[in-house]
């Protein structure tokens, strides 16, 4: 049940990412859910590596715009 979700949600981000909807997300996330069900620990804990690395760059990256935009501004006195 939890592949057939991660399944899902990668299929959905690839339909998101190619803009075009249609089978490949669908046929990608069902690949993804069997090769992390037979990934075993190993598998999976690569794949939280590769989660956890995801979310550190998106948190650096909204951190370093927030930055730039407060850059943008002169200081209030």
């Amino acid at each position: 049940m939890i592949g057939k979700l991660i399944g899902a949600l990668v299929g959905r981000q690839i339909d998101r990412r190619d803009g075009e909807g249609g089978v490949k997300g669908a046929v990608m996330g069902a690949a993804a859910a069997s090769i992390i069900r037979r990934a075993g620990p190993l598998g999976l804990l690569a794949g939280g590596a590769w989660i956890a690395k995801k979310a550190f760059d998106k948190r650096k990256a909204d951190r370093l715009r927030t930055d730039a935009r407060a850059a943008d501004y002169p200081p209030v006195v």
